[in-house]
């Protein structure tokens, strides 16, 4: 065998390539008919060996492996533990204090008259509401970031959030009716926006800037439609709908718990299903169909579940700002994976608006202030730094 060509050996060993032309022109050793092409594998020092990526993968009948990562596994771990120790300080601290013993008597059925009535009537529906609209808030940014390849396409950016609110608007404001009636507003707006960025993004592809800028001046628009619906209201109508509009969770209850968790109950699973050809658009759309997904109809069904996530919470809670953009972005950091992270981002997001909404409950007590006013102080400064990575990256 040819040493020139002999891959155990490698170039290393064997210096007659070398000596075929100039220092200038090494093509000539490759197309020497004496000693043919020159070898195919470069040595170690040109291509290092590739890391292997820190996931776990547990077989699974039927031939299936279920794969995790230790470190996003441990990182939700700890978001959990959050949430059990926020909900705790949430059913025991305020006007009303109680111990942890007196919330767990209620929550076993027993208690006193006057704490049941502030753990079950009061407190509870209101974290449950806010643990709820925070993580379909988390699944919803992680969808439209993913799906955009940006990571400012979450629908407060984008506008959906803001269409989810006009529909909810115009039956407050107009037509009337309970939280059922809002809360079919908010999906009918929320996909009738997305619809228009969708069609006027859609020739540019949904991925990029062009889908942000669009969604940016679509929300521009309808804030301007917002506002004069406001303005063509009543006093106490458009006083109440003004504190709706900022993204609020006061004086919230089962009523509006119970929608929220039907809804996430059903969009949930649509959401998992959907992991795995999310990760394989985050490629590019030709890579993804080359690998067997029907794109334009994968990203039609995360448009509509990331839209019914959106308008499902903006219905219980008004359009609270930022959560969506923040959530998924935070996990990937924390977790230091690639790729979307359904999981992470709904637990973070339900993290984030039930530390925001406690602050709002007691940093000015008695006072009570709306949630969106703390997430929008937090994803304010967040997008500013955003924003300016990105312009340091592209400098």
């Amino acid at each position: 065998m040819n040493a020139a060509t002999d891959p155990a050996t490698g170039p290393a060993t064997d210096p007659a390539p070398a000596a075929t032309g100039p220092a200038t022109a090494p093509a000539p050793a490759a197309t020497d008919p004496a000693t043919g092409p020159a070898p195919a594998v470069p040595g170690p020092a040109t291509a290092p060996a590739p890391a292997v990526l820190p996931i776990r993968a547990v077989p699974l009948p039927g031939g299936r492996s279920l794969r995790w990562h230790p470190r996003a596994a441990l990182v939700s771990g700890l978001l959990l533990l959050a949430l059990l120790g926020t909900a705790a300080w949430t059913l025991t601290a305020g006007d009303y204090p109680l111990p942890v013993r007196d919330v767990l008597d209620v929550l076993g059925g027993g208690g006193r008259r006057a704490d049941r009535y502030i753990v079950m009537d009061v407190r509870l529906p209101r974290l449950l509401t806010a643990l709820l609209v925070g993580a379909a808030l988390g699944l919803a940014g992680t969808l439209f970031q993913t799906l955009a390849r940006n990571p400012l396409g979450s629908p407060d950016v984008i506008g959906f959030t803001v269409g989810s609110a006009t529909g909810a608007l115009t039956v407050i404001l107009l037509i009337g009716g309970g939280a059922a009636t809002v809360a079919g507003g908010a999906v009918a707006g929320g996909l009738a926006t997305s619809l228009l960025v969708y069609l006027l993004a859609r020739r540019g592809g949904t991925q990029g800037y062009r889908l942000v800028l669009v969604g940016i001046g679509v929300s521009s628009l309808l804030s301007s439609l917002n506002a004069y619906l406001i303005a063509r209201a009543s006093f106490s109508d458009a006083q109440s709908a003004a504190v709706w509009l900022t993204g609020s969770l006061n004086a919230r209850g089962w009523e509006h718990c119970t929608p929220m968790a039907l809804a996430l109950l059903v969009l949930l699973p649509a959401a998992v299903l959907l992991g795995r050809p999310l990760r394989m658009l985050e490629l590019g759309d030709d890579t993804a169909a080359a690998l067997g997904v029907r794109t334009e109809a994968v990203q039609l069904r995360l448009v509509l579940t990331g839209v019914a996530l959106t308008a499902a919470a903006t219905a219980a809670a008004g359009p609270v700002p930022f959560v969506a953009l923040i959530a998924p972005q935070a996990v990937r950091r924390l977790t230091r994976t690639s790729g979307p992270n359904l999981l992470g981002s709904a637990l973070l997001g339900a993290l984030l608006l039930a530390l925001s909404d406690l602050a709002a409950q007691r940093l000015l007590a008695p006072t009570q202030l709306p949630v969106g006013i703390l997430t929008g102080v937090v994803g304010g400064g967040y997008l500013v730094w955003l924003i300016a990575r990105q312009w340091r990256r592209t400098a």
